[in-house]
Parts: structure tokens; sequence; C-alpha cells
């Protein structure tokens, strides 16, 4: 059992919070960490339907850490995306958890140059991933149409000059989907790299210092950003996290500027000048409806004793840059992600792999794949395994440990769920035969030998609707490949994607 889970046993030891109050925080850190009881999190699934697995484990981790501890956060900057998480390894021995990323250039650097520096902070991100850590991403984008600088970031304008950029078919609003287009590219690698990411578009829009703040129609600038990306794009690996600002002297209450329940799966608050007040926690706990919440961003590290016992749902929080070393002491920060009631890196690394293995027994994913060694699929399959996709090209390889290099086939079969009530096209592409089958009907059949030939058939599909799906195919010799993608007016093109597909039961 975690460490930080055993706490919850202490939790009817009341003198202790006696004891924790007349210590100063560096003391404390050995002490069990007083939780107020906390009842089992209902079910919280990702806003988007298509959601990928990745994304579905990440939220469901996030939903059940809410009351049993906290992750610890560091931001880099664009220009060097490992500077201050490698400063706070050295600092205090170990890693953060969460490491926050941004994608927008504030340098009027060249084009080139951002191009360059996106694709460092994206090769970070799949690194972190895979080392077992989590990625956010920031994105502070400049007034579409104006230069990549800090000063066309954080400006005012107003109402009426705003409205333009969220208004189809103006020349503001097509600069605005370009700039959404590039950044687009980046994440696209991300979740093809299996990286589920906690995106935070349009930050702090309840105060005025960015051009997209305090704007009665802010909700519609969301919703741009959520189509392009998710339905536009494709992006299933996205978590949304609606970011405002505390609201203190300078920002407005939260409520004016929130797009829906239905709109976000993570609410979180940036909160500086160590003003940690009960009220920013408990009106943005009252908001998420039982959704985690976060500290997006802060400047001086909070004390976890006084969190775990008074604002103990926060199940993250995420120091900005450089304010790691100019807001805090090494004794504060090696205090911090030493304490108990942050989650390690190796405590979240074992959880999370706990979680995934119950998200995969509750929500299977991907197809039935029976591997044969005939050209025929006759007889018993030699291999029966998942697949998360059909995207193979096995050149002249064997697919899998006991199946032929050549004359092999395999069946796919389960059922696939569409977003869209609308005509889908399928696209096959094949080194050798190919047949698709779905909802019963043939829609593909080239059964024959062929060399990386494409093929398509169409078919009206009911959103949200399960589909039978089947697909055979067959080589004969020399290179080996396999590829369905599926394209709609609203559904970009692309492979199938894995959280479209469910295997027969």
């Amino acid at each position: 059992m975690n460490t930080y889970r055993k706490y919850r046993l202490y939790t009817t030891i009341l003198p202790i919070i006696f004891i924790l109050s007349l210590l100063p925080w560096s003391e404390v850190r050995s002490l069990p960490v007083v939780h107020t009881p906390v009842a089992p999190a209902a079910e919280i699934t990702p806003i988007n339907p298509g959601a990928s697995r990745e994304a579905e484990e990440l939220l469901s981790y996030l939903t059940g850490l809410s009351g049993n501890g906290m992750i610890s956060g560091q931001h880099d900057y664009l220009e060097s995306p490992d500077e201050f998480n490698e400063k706070l390894k050295k600092i205090s021995g170990q890693s953060a958890v969460l490491h926050g990323y941004e994608l927008g250039a504030i340098g009027n650097q060249p084009k080139s140059l951002i191009a360059q520096q996106r694709q460092w902070v994206t090769d970070s991100a799949i690194r972190w991933h895979e080392g077992g850590g989590i990625v956010a991403m920031t994105f502070h984008q400049n007034l579409p149409g104006t230069t990549d600088e800090w000063k066309n970031v954080h400006m005012t304008l107003s109402q009426e000059k705003f409205n333009p950029y969220v208004t189809p078919g103006t020349e503001q609003y097509k600069k605005l989907i370009a700039d959404i287009d590039e950044i687009a590219v980046y994440l696209k690698q991300l979740q093809e790299a299996g990286v589920p990411v906690l995106w935070r578009p349009y930050h702090e829009m309840n105060g005025g210092w960015f051009w997209w703040g305090e704007k009665d129609n802010f909700a519609e600038l969301w919703d741009i950003m959520y189509q392009r990306l998710a339905v536009t794009h494709g992006l299933n690996n996205l978590l949304w996290v609606w970011n405002p600002n505390a609201p203190n002297d300078s920002s407005d209450a939260y409520e004016p500027y929130f797009p829906g329940i239905d709109k976000v799966d993570v609410l979180a608050a940036d909160i500086y000048n160590d003003d940690f007040k009960q009220s920013y926690y408990d009106k943005l706990l009252k908001l998420a409806e039982g959704k985690p919440i976060g500290i997006g961003e802060s400047g001086e590290l909070p004390d976890p004793v006084t969190l775990s016992q008074t604002q103990s749902k926060w199940v993250y929080t995420m120091t900005w840059g450089k304010m790691l070393t100019e807001n805090n002491n090494n004794q504060k920060i090696t205090s911090f992600m030493s304490n108990k009631y942050i989650v390690s890196r190796d405590d979240y690394i074992v959880d999370l792999a706990s979680k995934v293995t119950t998200l995969a027994a509750k929500q299977p994913k991907g197809l039935r794949a029976q591997y044969f060694n005939n050209t025929d699929l006759s007889g018993g399959a030699d291999l029966i395994r998942n697949d998360s996709r059909i995207d193979f090209n096995w050149h002249q390889n064997s697919p899998a440990v006991g199946i032929n290099k050549e004359l092999f086939s395999v069946r796919w079969t389960g059922t696939i769920k569409p977003l869209y009530s609308e005509k889908y096209t399928f696209i096959s592409s094949s080194d050798d035969g190919v047949r698709v089958w779905i909802g019963g009907r043939l829609i593909i059949d080239s059964w024959k030998k062929q060399s990386g030939t494409s093929r398509e058939g169409s078919i009206l599909l009911t959103a949200g609707t399960p589909y039978d799906i089947k697909v055979e195919y067959y080589e004969d010799h020399g290179n080996a490949s396999i590829g369905l993608q599926w394209k709609s007016a609203s559904q970009k093109q692309g492979v199938i994607p894995q959280s479209a597909l469910t295997p027969p039961k």
C-alpha cells in the first residue's frame, strides 16, 4: 500500500492535529498527515467520448487521488523544457511527477526556431511520460495575426475587438484556427506516442492581463479550441483543464467564465503570493462536482500539512518555472518533496499500474485478433490476442512469435462506435489481401495478391451506436502490411483509434 494512503488510518487521532499546529513545517515531515474521511469517488469519465485509454486512466487516477495525497509538479519554458525540473531533482534528490510544458512562443523568434523548440518540448514530454510522469501543456497564444511576442499575449483587448475572433468566417477567426492548427501537429505526436496531456488552454481567463481575459463570451473561445483539437484533429489524448486565477483583488469570480461541467475534465486555480485561501479551494471544489481539482500554478510551494488538513482535495500543484528557486529556498524545496503527503514518482508509477490493470479488466478496448499460419484463415488460430488498432507494417518479418513470416492470415473482430451520425468512408491499405465488414455489410473486398494498394468503402453510421466490425487479411510473399483508417464530414482521416474499438466478450 502506498505511503500516502496509510495516513487515512490516522484520521481519528485528533491529538496529532494539535501537535502539528505547534511545530514548524520543516519539522513535521515525519509525522502522520491527518485526512478528513472521504467517500468513494463517483465514476468520472472524460468529456471527449472518444478519449484514449491513456486519458481515461489518468483521469481515473486523479479522481481516486482526491483526498488521499497530492502530486508535485514543476513547469518549464519553451526555450528550455527541462531546466527547472532538473534543478528540482538536483536540489531535492527527487523528481516531480507532473511536468508542465509550454507551446506558446513569446520571444519574437523566427518561425523555424519556434518549430524546433516545440519539437524539443514534444520530445521531452514523450520521454517524461515513458519514464513514469504526467504531462501538462500550457499555450500562451499571442493574439492571432500578431508577432510571437509577450506583449501580444499579455495585453488587454476590448470585448468589441475580441468578438471577431470567435465569429466563424472572419479573418480574425481564420487566424485563430491557423494558430491552433500549428500546435495540433505536436499534440498529435504525443497522441501517437500514447501520452495523455493535461491541456490547460486560455488559463487565468477571469483576469484582464491576457487578450482572452474577462470576456463575457469566453465559453465560445473554449468551444472553438475543443472542436478544432478534439473533433477536427481527432486529439483524444487531451484532458481539458479549465484553469482560472484565484478570485482575488485582481481577478473576477470563477463562475462567469465557466464553460460548464460537461465541458471540462479537471478544474484548477492559479495561486500566487502564498495566498492559499480556503475560499479559493471551497468555491472551486463546489464548482467541480466531484471532478479533480488542482493548483495550476504557484510561485511559493504550499504547506502540505495544512493542505492535507483543510484542503485535501487538491490532487496536484505546479510551481511556475524560475519561481521554484526565486520564491523557495533549498530547505523548503527539499522538505516539500520529501513530505509524506506528497505523492512520490515511485508511488505514482505503482498506483497507476494498478489503476490501469483495473480499467483494462473493466473496459477492454481494441479488437480481438486471430493469427493463422495459412492464407485462408482455416483451422484453429495459432495466436489469439487483442490488438489496439489495425496499423501494421511488418515488412518481411513475422507479426508475432510462432507466426510465419509469409503465408499467414489474420482476422480481427469486435465492435466500432462512431462519434457522428453521417456517412463514414473506410480506407484499407494492404500488402496483400483484405476484406472489411461493418455492421455485417462487406464494404471492402480485395482478397488477392497486391502490393501496398488502397481500397475504400462507405457506409452510413449513427453516433454512439456500436457496429460489428470484421477485418480479414492475408500475406502471400514479400512485404506484409495492413492499415485501416476512417473519415467522414466531421471525422478527420486517420487510423481508427483504440478508444472507438471494443473486442467481443
